[in-house]
């Protein structure tokens, strides 16, 4: 059974943790992001953090109320980040292309914590402030309640599912990493047009865009479409 939280105004130490640093809340999401960076997104344990932190891994306990609490304070920290990076120009496209490329930014420079918090809802303050955001953009451009739910649905999870995906190719092995990408030279381009004339009309295309991300293209896609839908309320 999980452990109760201590509320905020009981939770700092009296005395510092072995390294002289007065624990927080941030300074452990902090500290468990370098963890996953070094240890990967299944080597995230109390025990582990607890030694990075310089505490007894029982601490962490006193900001949270076990590791799925903690998971769900890391993609909050992650959406924060990317809401902070982030500036409203007023221009409803512009406003959602940098916000979702945003989003995408801030998870993919922690590719592990991806992994980990990607499907993850935390409903947590910063988390919401960014749900807040899109909302606002959409109704704001003039979408229907409806239509802008169904666009804001399908730009969050858009937003993570690419970065969740890209992340997974950048947590690989530098050396796996290289051999999928280089399928696309090695086995992709020798395909014969007899059997797969598609594959080798395209291949020298397919071999420039392949090890890149998709998501700038499906982003502009979304807004596309949020536009045209944008133009038949209005009509």
């Amino acid at each position: 059974m999980a452990k109760k939280v201590v509320p905020d105004g009981a939770r700092q130490r009296r005395r510092p943790t072995h390294t002289g640093t007065v624990l927080s809340e941030q300074i452990i999401v902090d500290t468990a992001l370098r963890v996953l960076r070094e240890h990967g997104s299944t080597g995230l344990t109390a025990r582990r953090l607890g030694l990075a932190l310089g505490a007894d891994p029982s601490t962490l306990y006193r900001y949270f109320a076990g590791m799925d609490d903690l998971t769900r304070a890391i993609g909050d920290e992650l959406m924060g980040r990317a809401l902070d990076s982030w500036t409203a120009t007023g221009d409803w496209r512009t406003d959602l292309r940098a916000l979702g490329r945003g989003v995408y930014a801030a998870y993919l420079a922690h590719p592990q914590a991806a992994l980990l918090t990607g499907s993850r809802v935390t409903g947590r303050p910063r988390e919401i402030a960014v749900d807040e955001t899109i909302l606002g953009i959409l109704r704001g451009a003039g979408l229907p309640d409806p239509a802008a739910v169904r666009v804001y649905h399908t730009f969050i999870d858009q937003s993570l599912a690419f970065a969740v995906l890209d992340a997974g190719s950048l947590a690989l092995a530098d050396e796996a990493r290289a051999g999928d990408e280089q399928m696309w030279h090695s086995i992709y381009a020798h395909l014969p047009a007899e059997s797969h004339p598609n594959i080798a009309a395209t291949a020298q295309l397919l071999a420039r865009h392949m090890p890149h991300s998709a998501y700038p293209s499906a982003l502009e896609m979304l807004l596309d479409h949020t536009a045209a839908q944008l133009a038949r309320s209005r009509a």
